[in-house]
């Protein structure tokens, strides 16, 4: 078995900072700015490695949380939208296949978000619209708002932790679709915390594997004794743990430079001094992680299926598919007209390794997102698909009925194509489009093709050269005996 080597990820706490409130440029990030100050126990980190690698914990056992966030893809999937469960393989080359088995029924309607750095205190707010948050208002007894509302267990150490209990959950990512399996009947009943729910379920795949409940005693000494006392908050702490690790990114030439030392190159400081003035990115990508932790509308053009927001009838009219196209982002956590189409400030660090870039992965350039902000309008109309940047599927499934008994068929040629029709729907509608235009929060910003390379000069300085490599993470071999994709 392949050994985590946490060595190069922890660093002494720095003493050198420089502060700017003028211009902005934030400090130098510490080890106190994450949670267990960067030293969570190593056997919990151990425990997170091996779940996070398998796939056990999904419905179908054919997806683990490395397919879509692998360490050799910038903790992503190098997709702008992921099929989910079904399909074999990683990165560009995971597209279904005919066999059932790898078939799909849906695309991923977002992008699979990157996980450096989340490990840090300030990361309060998880997913592109935020819908798992701390509670800052105490109503929740789990310390969290989140879709689970009240049924929310406690015992949650971070909003990291919080998000690792909602793919699992979901049946296009890991749990996979009524009638495949238990934990995806659960799902179907709205069941995901109750006696028989998913969370409980997962639990007792991982109590019956004899080395994960050893694992977990090791992790959890104080309150795992036997597999019966494992819980899925457990194994969410854990994979928090693991990610906070293997996962923080905090040696970039950018951080060398703030902590005094002369790390950028000539370009990079020039674009240092656009960033956090005249090209105003910093408004919103501020603080030492580049993230306000806001949601701003950016006009940022819809690709994929949405997430059935709104109540524009026009693809339901076309195609006969009773479904609504648009993605509202934060608008659909709030309610709030006003929050339509904003989404999440992402961070930046290690940006140009993980594109592609937007909540739906709109963009496969780091210099095309870069241009969008500059005229994010000018730049929705003017938007066109990139080719190959949504793989195509050869089956889709749809799920029908005979009688009281489920049917699984696949699509006809005919239904297919009019099925992925919402891929494109959103951009290609004026009105749709319009509504995105309209939402835009951000001015022009006039730069000169230098001072752009400049920029991105800057945003490459964001890369800590450790993230380049990190095959080492991946195990030989978990405890399921389940194929570990590497």
């Amino acid at each position: 078995m392949k050994t985590l080597l946490l060595a190069p990820l922890a660093f002494a706490a720095f003493t050198v900072e420089l502060v700017s409130t003028d211009s902005g440029v934030p400090r130098a990030v510490h080890d106190a700015d994450y949670h267990d100050d960067g030293s969570p126990s190593a056997a919990k980190v151990e425990l997170g490695r091996m779940l996070f690698f398998d796939k056990v914990l999904s419905g179908n056992r054919n997806i683990s949380c490395a397919t879509c966030h692998h360490p050799t893809l910038g903790t992503s999937d190098a997709q702008a939208l992921a099929w989910g469960e079904g399909p074999r393989g990683l990165g560009a080359e995971r597209a279904p296949g005919t066999a059932a088995a790898e078939s799909v029924y849906e695309r991923v309607p977002r992008n699979a978000p990157a996980l450096f750095n989340l490990g840090a205190r300030e990361f309060t707010r998880m997913f592109h619209d935020g819908r798992v948050e701390v509670d800052v208002e105490g109503n929740y007894a789990s310390g969290f708002v989140s879709p689970a509302k009240w049924k929310f267990p406690e015992g949650l150490d971070s909003a990291l932790a919080a998000q690792a209990m909602f793919p699992v959950s979901s049946p296009t990512e890991m749990a996979g679709q009524k009638g495949e399996n238990t934990l995806a009947d659960a799902v179907s009943l709205n069941n995901v915390a109750g006696p028989e729910g998913l969370w409980r379920q997962v639990s007792a795949r991982l109590a019956g594997i004899p080395e994960y409940v050893e694992l977990f005693r090791a992790a959890y000494p104080d309150a795992v004794s036997a597999g019966s006392d494992i819980t899925y908050v457990h194994a969410a702490n854990a994979i928090a743990a693991f990610e906070s690790t293997a996962f923080r990114a905090d040696d970039s030439p950018f951080d060398r430079h703030l902590r005094g030392e002369r790390a950028l190159t000539d370009a990079a400081a020039r674009g240092l001094d656009l960033f956090y003035g005249r090209a105003r990115c910093s408004e919103c990508h501020s603080g030492p992680f580049q993230t306000d932790h806001d949601f701003h509308a950016i006009a940022m053009p819809q690709i994929g299926p949405g997430k059935a927001d709104g109540f524009d009838a026009g693809y339901w009219s076309r195609t006969g598919m009773k479904a609504f196209t648009e993605d509202h982002g934060r608008g659909r956590v709030t309610f709030r007209p006003e929050d339509r189409f904003r989404f999440r400030t992402p961070s930046l660090r290690n940006v140009e390794l993980t594109g592609p870039w937007g909540h739906d992965g709109a963009y496969d350039s780091l210099e095309a997102i870069v241009r969008h902000h500059l005229d994010p309008v000018a730049s929705l109309e003017a938007y066109a698909l990139p080719k190959g940047l949504l793989a195509g599927a050869p089956t889709v499934l749809e799920q029908t009925a005979r009688g009281s008994r489920l049917r699984v068929e696949p699509m006809s040629a005919a239904r297919r194509e009019r099925f992925l029709l919402r891929d494109t729907w959103v951009q290609s509608s004026d009105g749709l489009r319009r509504a995105i235009a309209n939402a835009n929060e951000l001015e022009p910003v006039e730069l000169t093709d230098p001072e752009v390379e400049d920029l991105l000069a800057f945003l490459r300085s964001l890369t800590d050269p450790s993230s380049k490599d990190l095959g080492h993470l991946v195990p030989e071999r978990v405890p399921s005996g389940l194929p570990v994709e590497d």
